[in-house]
């Protein structure tokens, strides 16, 4: 189990209510174990970060990101999420909200791999 902090836990609830139109498209094809039979949770704390979606069976952990992830600070600030998660023995898949909203197969399929 990952600890976090009870700050974290009200932060991700808050974005549960709000997430992103690519978000919803791909949990809804994750949700109550459609792939593989792997449960996954949504805006999960993981340590000081959260994570879109998390399956702790096969520790992953799947973002779904927006075009604010491409320059400056929030590269960096990737990169130091990745390696905190790495070190945790967690994998990290990271996915465009354009490629989820215009080729949820490709991106269905890309998980699937990591869950075999």
């Amino acid at each position: 189990m990952h600890r976090y902090s009870p700050a974290s836990k009200q932060i991700a609830q808050q974005l549960r209510r709000n997430m992103t139109d690519a978000e919803r498209l791909l949990w809804s094809h994750l949700r109550m174990k459609q792939l593989k039979g792997f449960m996954f949770s949504r805006q999960k704390p993981i340590g000081r970060y959260i994570a879109d979606f998390y399956c702790h069976k096969a520790n992953l952990v799947i973002e779904v990101d927006g075009g604010q992830h491409l320059s400056g600070d929030s590269i960096e600030y990737d990169a130091i999420r990745n390696e905190y998660m790495k070190n945790s023995g967690i994998t990290v898949l990271r996915f465009a909200n354009t490629d989820v909203m215009n080729n949820i197969s490709a991106v269905l399929e890309e998980i699937n791999k990591k869950l075999a």
